[in-house]
């Protein structure tokens, strides 16, 4: 009796696997049923549940264990500590000359190397997921290396032969999980449809984003983010020939494949043949895979090509085709659009069959992709060597973290930079040796360097789904300087990660005074750890000359100065703590014995004022933006390793604000605090706290009388013009303001200005906030200037009013203050160059007072 029951337990397992082979394969594919199906794996059928991260990475496994042609690798870890991995599947004839194979293309993308294509395999990266609440491709993911793995028969084996196929289930593992619980612990049985469920509207920040809720289909550029890193390092390993980029849209919508919008859209440093002969031939792919299963797309419109952080350009910008699907989501199991019923089986069917037409596509035109990829590092260096533009020279001589910090980035691009040999004087400005880098034009990664230093302002666009600058050397707030054939310049060694780590100097012990410079980026990291661990510290309001090794140094504002004398705890323990501030921080501490000066005030002046350890909270939740509170949240993790309590807006009711020095609201309505709410804080902030809004968040703050400034009325159009209706959504998109970069000039005697050397600072703009200049004349920290305009897309409109208007204000609040930062400080972790002025308000904020003007 049992025999029967296994026997009739095994047919009725066939019989489920079979009938979901039939739905999401093509039709007359055949199996090997030694490969188990995602369902036979996971014990329910795929489209069920959604499937947590690690069941996923437990069948990558199992494939791994049971087929020759399936191999595993763990390429790094989340900041949850969820693995990253790669499933690697080929021919086992391939895989045992695997090393020789990945040897041979990065020749291939050598233009110096002379190779041939006959007989390489075509090498493809599938991946998946990059926003958590998109989750049908993960599913997708393992019904696709089934399919790759299982499927017999020569269409099969010769698939294999002729490629090299890497599937990442899960760019974003930790976004997964978090949408994957919510979908899973609402799921209603039977599964409810309607729009309003639960299981539908995920609580706050959703799983779309990582850990620190930051977008990571943005990150491959900047690469500020842990999970990029570690899919970029495994990326240069490989640079694959096709990469793919799986989505989902609103449940109304269908599917979309690439071609983008045409023209003005597309990246400018990609050739044409991507765009021109790569994306349709593969579209005719896409187009029979959905035609077969009648499948709704859509293509050549809204989404665009030009931003490099996304994961279907940057590899546009490598030689490969980055391929970017959309799909409507049934976000849970099962949703009702305008038309039918969505379920999340359906979803999963659309990109696997996407996932195997890209497959398909590349195999059997597999030399056209490769030697696309071998003309492409060609014309790069062809084009490096021919223009005008030799070099590019970049170093702030007052900040070695934030230069070095930069150099890193170009070097994780595999970006040739070099140390520079000999001073060097462009344009009025100087660069010193051992203190600037020089990146030549002749290299293969040509069109990266373009990527990182060029400003553009002419576009054949004026719509963009996302930013229209992303010139990363201004936004690192760098001085830097294109180099011309007439400038002679002496290049030193190529630098590597090892010859650009920080090395701080010894600090000799002193029985008198430390000194530390503000200038340095990590700074912030050295003060806080004194705080900390008791270390009274106070900065300078005033600059001073003193003596440092029996020479003259000069110290800017905000210097740190450690006086012996001022604390509790025993001088050897200070020292102690000096020393491990300069070796986490990288910072240089110097030992002073007098505290008289050469120059300026003395280091007891009323002008070195204690610094008050800082204690900040930070509004999350409903009404807040995630990115933006995941932006400080990351940064004070990662560059000053200082703690921030985040509380949600519907707990604010509990918050002793009194407990806390500093009140963080991010972009953001908070009219869910009510009146109570807003007369808390003004409470808090007329007894001498710090307030520090953020883009809508000021907004609010003025409409709700929380702080006493205005905003800049729009005037509207007044012009009686008559339009198309048809064009309406290119008139009004091309009137916002999506992302584009700014000069502005800084008051670097304020103290949200200490530490800045130089009065220009490049900032970021993507919103629509302006406020009226302040009624006193010292309370206008960043201005932007007549001409700001640096990089980017922004119609003239809106240009004349950015011209001359705020970007950063302190307004004065009893004896308080609110600082009203109309641009983020810490866009996307890679604004190096304003994230100093955030620092300044966390650490110098109860010493800001925001003085009246009593005319003339």
């Amino acid at each position: 009796m049992k025999k029967i029951s296994l026997i009739i337990g095994l047919c009725l397992a066939f019989v489920v696997s079979f009938a979901q082979n039939n739905y999401f394969f093509p039709q007359g594919t055949n199996f090997d049923p030694a490969i188990p199906t995602p369902e036979q794996f996971l014990g329910y059928p795929i489209g069920d549940w959604h499937t947590r991260h690690d069941r996923i990475v437990n069948y990558f496994e199992e494939l791994a264990k049971v087929s020759p042609k399936a191999h595993f690798q763990i390429i790094g870890y989340t900041n949850e500590h969820r693995a990253q991995v790669v499933l690697t599947i080929t021919s086992p004839e391939n895989y045992a000359k695997i090393g020789d194979i990945q040897k041979e293309h990065a020749r291939l993308t050598d233009p110096t190397q002379s190779v041939s294509t006959a007989g390489m395999p075509v090498i493809v990266t599938l991946g998946y997921n990059v926003h958590g609440n998109e989750p049908s491709s993960s599913e997708a993911a393992m019904l696709t290396a089934y399919y790759l793995i299982a499927r017999q028969g020569a269409e099969a084996d010769q698939t294999l032969r002729e490629s090299v196929i890497h599937i990442d289930p899960n760019y974003n593992p930790d976004g997964r999980d978090r949408h994957s619980t919510w979908a899973n612990m609402h799921k209603g049985s039977p599964p409810v449809a309607d729009p309003l469920d639960r299981e539908h509207n995920e609580g706050w920040p959703r799983g779309r984003f990582n850990h620190y809720w930051f977008d990571l289909n943005r990150d491959w550029l900047p690469l500020a983010h842990v999970e990029s890193q570690n899919r970029l390092e495994f990326f240069h390993k490989w640079l694959p020939n096709v990469c793919t980029d799986f989505h989902e849209m609103g449940t109304n919508g269908t599917n979309f494949f690439e071609p983008t919008k045409p023209y003005g859209s597309e990246n400018p440093v990609v050739p044409r043949d991507n765009y021109d002969k790569l994306n349709p031939l593969f579209e005719k792919y896409f187009v029979k895979a959905l035609d077969e299963i009648g499948s709704l797309y859509w293509a050549k419109e809204v989404f665009d090509n030009s931003y490099p952080g996304y994961g279907s350009t940057y590899p546009d910008i490598h030689g490969g085709l980055g391929l970017v699907f959309e799909q409507a989501s049934s976000r849970g199991h099962v949703q009702q659009s305008s038309t039918r019923v969505i379920t999340f089986p359906f979803t999963i069917r659309n990109h696997v069959r996407t996932g195997l037409a890209t497959v398909k596509a590349s195999v059997e035109n597999r030399e056209l992709l490769l030697k696309h990829q071998q003309d492409y590092f060609k014309s790069a260096l062809d084009e490096g060597r021919k223009s005008a533009i030799k070099a590019y020279v970049f170093g702030d001589n007052n900040d070695r973290g934030r230069t070095n910090a930069f150099a890193e980035l170009l070097l994780k691009h595999r970006i040739e930079t070099y140390a520079l040999d000999a001073d060097l004087n462009v344009g009025g400005m100087r660069y010193e040796k051992g203190k600037a880098f020089v990146v030549p034009t002749d290299q293969r990664q040509y069109r990266m360097v373009r990527s990182m230093f060029e400003k553009v302002t002419k576009f054949y666009d004026s719509v963009f789904y996302d930013a229209s600058s992303w010139t990363m050397a201004l936004g690192y707030g760098l001085p830097y300087d294109g180099l011309s054939a007439s400038v002679k310049f002496s290049r030193g060694e190529k630098i590597n990660f090892e010859s650009i780590a920080p090395k701080p100097a010894p600090v000799p012990k002193s029985n008198y005074a430390y000194i530390f410079e503000w200038n340095e980026y990590y700074a912030p990291k050295a003060l806080y750890h004194l705080l900390n661990n008791g270390v009274f510290a106070k900065a300078a309001f005033k600059p001073f000359t003193a003596v440092v090794n029996g020479q003259n140094k000069n110290f800017g504002y905000g210097t740190i100065v450690v006086a012996v004398a001022d604390q509790n705890l025993p001088a050897d323990e200070v020292y102690a703590h000096i020393k491990e501030a300069s070796r986490k921080s990288g910072v240089d501490i110097y030992n002073v014995e007098t505290g008289m000066t050469a120059q300026g005030v003395y280091l007891g002046s009323g002008n070195i004022r204690t610094v008050e350890k800082p204690k900040v909270i930070m509004l999350i939740g409903n009404g807040a933006s995630p990115t933006e509170a995941g932006a400080i949240w990351h940064l004070l993790d990662t560059k000053v390793e200082m703690p921030i309590t985040k509380v949600d807006t519907d707990q604010f009711s509990r918050v002793n604000l009194f407990n806390y020095n500093t009140l963080i609201l991010v972009s953001g309505n908070y009219g869910m605090l009510g009146d109570k709410g807003v007369e808390k804080i003004k409470d808090w902030v007329k007894e001498g706290g710090t307030l520090i809004l953020q883009r809508y968040a000021v907004n609010w703050a003025i409409n709700s009388k929380l702080i006493d400034e205005q905003l800049v009325k729009d005037s509207g159009d007044q012009s009686q013009q008559r339009f198309d209706y048809v064009t309406a959504d290119d008139h009004n998109g091309s009137r916002e303001i999506g992302g584009s970069m700014y000069m502005a000039d800084l008051d670097i005697t304020h103290p949200l200005g200490f530490g800045y050397a130089r009065r220009n600072l490049p900032v970021y703009r993507n919103h629509d906030v302006f406020i009226q200049p302040s009624k006193s004349p010292f309370n206008t920290v960043v201005k932007y200037t007549a001409n700001p305009l640096l990089s980017g897309y922004v119609h003239s409109s809106n240009l004349n009013k950015i011209r001359n208007s705020v970007s950063l204000e302190v307004t004065g609040v009893g004896r308080g203050r609110a600082i009203l930062f109309v641009d983020d400080p810490n866009f996307r972790g890679y604004w190096y160059g304003t994230n100093k002025l955030f620092f300044n308000a966390l650490f110098f904020g109860s010493h800001i007072a925001a003085p009246n003007f009593s005319g003339q």
